[in-house]
């Protein structure tokens, strides 16, 4: 028999399973570009600093990732011209990653593949859910 905690733990686990099916459906739309959801990540996460760059180590606090981990994912990076790292102009010993031309091109190009797979993943559901289910799955 359901009870109110199982309904509840069925919505978690509704959640989760939507968000992993969406997490799937996204790499496999993703492939074409040859970029990795951890890599759109990160270009994500660089894109919110606009011009200024961030270092690495706060990069790795936003993005809630150790910093090795990201050293790794910022060299392949860089390594296809998405990003640029820069000496920062009041510290020489700290570099600031930077969002290039190319990485931004590559961003646009992914927020159209996830726009195009939201509307999919949210057909059938009213645009009055659609503004109230930020608000209403705060805890």
């Amino acid at each position: 028999m359901w009870d109110e905690a199982h309904r509840k733990e069925s919505y978690r686990l509704l959640i989760h399973d939507v968000s992993r099916l969406r997490r799937t459906a996204f790499d496999h739309l993703m492939k074409p570009l040859d970029i990795t959801r951890s890599q759109w990540w990160v270009l994500n996460g660089l894109s919110i600093h606009g011009n200024q760059g961030i270092t690495q180590s706060a990069l790795a606090k936003l993005l809630d990732l150790g910093k090795v981990a990201l050293g790794g994912i910022v060299e392949r990076l860089e390594a296809r011209g998405f990003v640029e790292r820069r000496p920062d102009a009041s510290d020489r010993r700290i570099n600031r990653v930077f969002l290039t031309r190319k990485g931004n091109q590559i961003l646009e190009q992914g927020w159209k593949i996830g726009l195009t797979l939201d509307s999919r993943v949210m057909r059938g559901i009213s645009m009055a859910r659609k503004i109230c289910w930020p608000t209403s799955c705060r805890p």
